[in-house]
């Protein structure tokens, strides 16, 4: 089986966030779709191993955050890779309430929705929502997943939908960073010391060659 036709199912890039009583959670979610209009509803696949699985189905509502092309990576890096068990998320990253969800301030569009149903599966939960409320933030094009991967060259979290992911091509050295995954191709060296990670925002001490 070649997993690499999978890559040529479209995703976005949205940032899924729900109350864990009275503080805001949230992770990175990269498979949301709307599946009816009247009323609308929207469905987004969650891993159960994900403390903000736990936070939606405790509070029965969740709202997608859109992110754009331009939105600052390391809402990726944040939300993506930590835990907001053991790390509050939203200490670097400024958010509102709306539609009674925190929705973050660096993207472009939201959706707030109350859980209506749910599917099953060994390690997700796709979770079907009810739109209450949704809105425009700003103007922006709508950040892909091909986007994430091919230009910004991002990583996938293991707890992701979907973590298959082309090997790279090795023409020069590569250096990953411990925390979130994304390589640096090129003369690591010459970068300046106070460079840092653009999708997590750690420094160069936590890069090793690959």
């Amino acid at each position: 089986m070649n997993e690499t036709a999978l890559f040529k199912l479209s995703y976005g890039v949205y940032i899924c966030t729900s109350w864990d009583e009275g503080k805001p959670v949230g992770c990175v979610a990269n498979s949301a779709m709307q599946i009816t209009s009247s009323p609308a509803t929207v469905a987004v696949s969650i891993n159960k191993n994900n403390y903000t699985h736990k936070c939606i189905e405790d509070c029965g509502h969740f709202a997608l955050t859109v992110l754009a092309e331009d939105s600052d990576p390391k809402l990726i890096g944040t939300f993506g890779f930590r835990t907001s068990k053991e790390y509050d998320k939203f200490a670097s990253a400024p958010y509102t309430v709306r539609g009674k969800l925190p929705v973050l301030d660096g993207g472009m569009a939201y959706l707030s929705c109350k859980v209506v149903s749910k599917m099953e599966t060994a390690t997700h939960t796709v979770f079907l929502g009810e739109v209450e409320d949704c809105d425009h933030l700003r103007a922006g094009k709508p950040m892909t997943y091909a986007y994430y991967h091919d230009v910004l060259k991002g990583k996938t979290s293991a707890n992701a939908p979907t973590t298959v992911a082309a090997a790279p091509e090795k023409k020069q050295k590569v250096y990953v960073c411990e925390i979130c995954g994304y390589e640096f191709t090129g003369d690591f060296d010459s970068l300046p010391g106070d460079w840092v990670c653009p999708i997590c925002g750690v420094g160069k001490e936590h890069f090793s060659a690959k």
